[in-house]
């Protein structure tokens, strides 16, 4: 009688079962609450590179971005990180808290300042604050939402602040929808 090799690493059979899937996402208008501060992490620290590329994909050709040499004669002393990545990074860091896949559509964007500057090495860090919310009188299952956006440096100076509004779904449209256009794609 022959043995047989018995394997290192046994293969057991498992039933396939149903997985519960947890996607990450934004809150919808229901689950967002006025003024809560909601802290967006982690910061993101800018670099040379950021700005430089920012600033000429953009074709903003201003000095005070790009040229070391005549910004150190400038107030400042050195380059500022140009204000609208500053801004684009205020907003893209509340995304995934916030909007990630519950937005129907950025409304505008208002009151934007920079009280202070951003240098090349600094870390920002954004903080938003929901100032208001309605349902739309218009587009049931949807509202709208104003955020103040506030952006720090690695020391807690402001430098960028924002109001943004936001048109966004209520959970249970949203889910109708969905539920819609699955029924169209099995079809």
């Amino acid at each position: 009688m022959t043995e047989e090799p018995v394997p290192e690493h046994p293969v057991t059979e498992h039933p396939v079962t149903e997985q519960r899937v947890i996607e990450q996402r934004g809150l919808y208008f229901e689950e967002l609450e006025e003024g809560v501060v909601y802290a967006h992490r982690p910061g993101r620290t800018v670099t040379e590179a950021d700005n430089v590329l920012f600033t000429t994909m953009t074709m903003n050709t201003q000095g005070l971005h790009l040229d070391a040499a005549w910004s150190a004669g400038q107030p400042f002393g050195q380059r500022l990180v140009n204000s609208m990545f500053t801004l684009a990074t205020v907003v893209g860091q509340s995304v995934t808290q916030l909007t990630q896949g519950t937005i129907i559509a950025q409304l505008g964007l208002t009151d934007v300042s920079f009280p202070g500057p951003l240098f090349h090495g600094d870390t920002l860090y954004t903080e938003t604050v929901i100032t208001g919310k309605r349902l739309s009188g218009s587009r049931p299952g949807q509202g709208i939402v104003t955020m103040q956006h506030t952006g720090r440096n690695q020391d807690g100076t402001v430098v960028a602040l924002a109001t943004r509004s936001c048109l966004m779904w209520t959970k249970e449209a949203h889910a109708r929808i969905q539920r819609g256009s699955e029924a169209r794609t099995d079809s």
